[in-house]
């Protein structure tokens, strides 16, 4: 049983060679490894070591004081943040590395919001005390009051201003301190159990590159980090946080016991059912210990053990397997960018569609889609570097060159204000009717279901299905064809007929008035936004600032030091698509931005987009929006402008619309 550590950052804060040093300091490794000697050795994959940044989360054991530990190392460049979000769902608790320099980055905001999202306990190591300008009173104060934390500077010792902090944080903790009922043993128990519950943060200083500061980190975690959850006794449970594949093609998926033992040959309950509606099982074939780039056979897994497991082609990232099984789509990195794939000659498309279909496998928010009309395939990316780490995998991986197209910015649509929607189904022998209510929602929070109609109109079992309809569709928006999103979705009413309703009536009839909702409702086009932090010479902030206004972004009055400044602030995806090059250029490489997502807003140009786009929805197939009724034996196509005089119920009011 052990306890899985993960050491998250911004890029270049010095996380993989901190990593490193815990890894030599306890034991596992005889030398830390260094990322410019392309040696570490939890960045194992030639892609890494070539381009000195982590892209795959690496793990590795290691023992300190009798406490055994994982340690999950987690890639700092924003293009990589859907595997670093993965890796959450194997930690216990976190190590955060700030640099004492530049202290709270743009991407350090974003990862404090996810550990904090997540409920994982979190220790600050603040590194590069060594720098010139290393000031970490400085940062720590940043980060209390722009984090709202307590964060207390960490010794291992409890003198009395140490007491009277933790003291301060718990009401009954109070009363015995000041009834002088608490030994040094109890101080240790009582810190660990408020660091476990977030009460405070831990915050350690020191010079990973040197091995400064390792030592009185490694004593911490061991003092504080949270025990392995779970039983060994208790019936098996995991959650799937990662999946790869080996040497020789075969899938191998990556999981947190949390409760349990897992063996190999054993039968593991997987999330869904069969088709027949019973539960569904697959067997593990071989179960290994990953420890950098290496696998090893493992016996059996036990509460708070890694493990990688072959054999299971079904369950997929955030999954949990064995008891209490279930499904959990939960990214709150999302990908701006989509790219069209340009494949080799010769090559068919169907292989390369299997190429990237297999990299999806291990990355799911590349969201593959194949458009079969156009032949087209394209993936979604979070930045450039993603497309070249993807073009150097197909290489490395399938021995073939691919090429990409210009990045689109991905947009999203939604709603002005609500709207009735209704879709009929109903060719000879099959019929549903289903109306529902269209409602904006908040920004961010996607496509949510309600009903109101009651159940003696319309049994539950069919509302069920019709909420399963409305969720498991990405639905397309009608002014450029992008997803449909911040919608929520309210079931009014709906039909069915004792003899010919089948299952699949209700989709279509659910897709349907969804699409006509859409065609009939004021839609609202949404572009992403870009955070930016730009650090550069104090004599072009005057040029930055005026190109953050010529691109409708905002702006934050510079932050000068010496003779630099850093501009932080955001603006439109699509206008700062180009610009870390340009500004590269303009100031010979002197000038560093970074960008991180910071969710959608209206778009800034609509109507240039939507022509651009030259989306026809009433041309689109796939995703129709008028109905479908019956008359003389046959079924008949009725435009959605036609549909709701038609429908067989016909609602005198609907709540919200009057």
């Amino acid at each position: 049983m052990s306890t899985t550590i993960g050491i998250l950052a911004h890029v270049d804060a010095g996380k993989t060679t901190l990593a490193e040093q815990l890894l030599c300091r306890s034991g596992l490794l005889r030398a830390a490894g260094r990322v410019d000697r392309q040696n570490a050795f939890l960045d194992s994959e030639m892609l890494e070591r070539r381009r000195g940044i982590t892209i795959f989360s690496g793990q590795a054991p290691f023992c300190w004081k009798e406490r055994n530990f994982h340690l999950l190392d987690t890639p700092g460049h924003t293009d990589f943040s859907g595997e670093m979000e993965r890796a959450l769902w194997a930690m216990d608790c976190a190590i955060l590395v700030v640099s004492a320099i530049e202290g709270i980055q743009s991407h350090t905001g974003t990862v404090w919001q996810l550990l904090r999202e997540a409920g994982i306990p979190v220790f600050i190591f603040l590194n590069k005390l060594d720098r010139i300008g290393a000031n970490p009173e400085r940062v720590r104060a940043e980060m209390a009051e722009r984090w709202e934390a307590t964060l207390i500077p960490w010794q291992g010792a409890f003198p009395e201003a140490l007491q009277e902090e933790l003291a301060a944080l718990d009401e009954g903790l109070m009363e015995k301190y000041f009834a002088g009922e608490i030994d040094e043993a109890g101080w240790r128990e009582a810190a660990a159990a408020l660091f476990r519950a977030r009460k405070f943060f831990p915050v350690l200083t020191g010079t990973a590159l040197a091995g400064e500061g390792t030592e009185a980190l490694l004593d911490a975690l061991a003092a504080l980090a949270p025990d392995a959850p779970g039983s060994p006794d208790a019936p098996f449970s995991g959650r799937v946080y990662k999946v790869l594949h080996d040497k020789q093609g075969g899938r191998v998926t990556c999981v947190k016991v949390t409760s349990g033992r897992l063996r190999a040959k054993g039968l593991i309950q997987m999330p869904g059912s069969s088709p027949d509606g019973s539960p569904l099982f697959e067997k593990a074939a071989e179960l290994r210990g990953l420890s950098g780039g290496r696998f090893s056979p493992l016996g059996e897994a036990l509460p708070g053990d890694l493990a990688a497991v072959t054999g299971l082609s079904f369950p997929r990232p955030g999954d949990i397997i064995g008891e209490g099984a279930e499904r959990l789509p939960r990214f709150s990195m999302k990908p701006l960018l989509s790219v069209r794939v340009q494949p080799p000659d010769g090559v068919p498309l169907q292989t390369v569609l299997g190429w990237f279909k297999e990299l999806e496998d291990e990355e799911p928010l590349l969201s593959v889609r194949w458009e079969e009309t156009l032949r087209e395939l394209s993936v979604q990316v979070m930045g450039r570097m993603q497309l070249d780490v993807l073009q150097e995998l197909v290489r490395q991986r399938f021995g073939a060159e691919v090429a990409f197209g210009r990045c689109q910015v991905l947009y999203q649509e939604t709603l002005e204000a609500p709207v009735h929607g209704c879709g009929h189904y109903e060719p000879l022998r099959h019929y549903a009717e289903v109306h529902l209510l269209l409602s904006p929602a908040p920004r961010g929070s996607g496509i949510t279901f309600d009903s109101i109609c009651p159940t003696d109109d319309l049994a539950a079992s069919w509302q069920n299905l019709i909420r399963t309809h409305v969720l498991e569709k990405e639905h397309i928006g009608v002014l450029t064809g992008m997803p449909a999103t911040d919608l929520q979705v309210t079931l009014l009413a709906g039909r069915n007929h004792l003899k010919h309703t089948e299952g699949g009536d209700f989709r279509e009839a659910t897709y349907r008035a969804v699409r006509q909702g859409l065609m009939a409702g004021k839609s609202l086009l949404l572009e992403p936004w870009y955070a930016f932090e730009i650090d550069l010479p104090l004599a072009l902030s005057g040029r930055v600032l005026g190109d953050v206004q010529r691109m409708k972004g905002e702006a934050e009055p510079p932050v000068l030091t010496g003779d630099r400044a850093i501009i932080k602030g955001k603006a439109p995806a699509s206008e700062m698509l180009d610009y870390p090059e340009g500004l590269t250029s303009l100031s010979r490489g002197q000038a560093r931005v970074s960008l991180r997502p910071a969710g959608y807003f209206p778009c800034h140009n609509p109507d240039e987009v939507i022509a651009q786009c030259g989306y026809l929805p009433e041309r689109d197939l796939a995703n129709p929006c008028g109905s479908v009724f019956c008359a003389h034996g046959a079924g008949y196509p009725v435009s959605w402008q036609d549909a709701p005089a038609a429908m067989h119920i016909q609602l005198k009011k609907i709540p919200g619309l009057g």
